[in-house]
């Protein structure tokens, strides 16, 4: 009796899922615009915002497998 109870509150329970690192929930900027500045250099710096806005992703993706692997032997 004491398993089905058991077993029971567990399904009606729920799945608490592990919180969003802050890191992954920030928005990148656009690179500043300098007037004077060359734009080549305007241009590197936006490449190294899109870089860093690529790496959050593919942490956010990593993230998430991690969190369903973990429960994907739960069902």
């Amino acid at each position: 009796m004491n398993r089905a109870a058991t077993t029971k509150g567990q399904a009606q329970a729920g799945v608490l899922l592990p919180a969003l690192p802050d890191d992954l929930r920030k928005q990148e900027p656009h690179a500043p615009i300098v007037e004077g500045q060359p734009v080549i250099s305007i241009l590197a710096r936006e490449r190294q915002a899109l870089d860093r806005a690529n790496e959050r992703q593919a942490r956010t993706v990593q993230f998430y497998n991690d969190v369903t692997s973990g429960y994907a032997g739960r069902r």
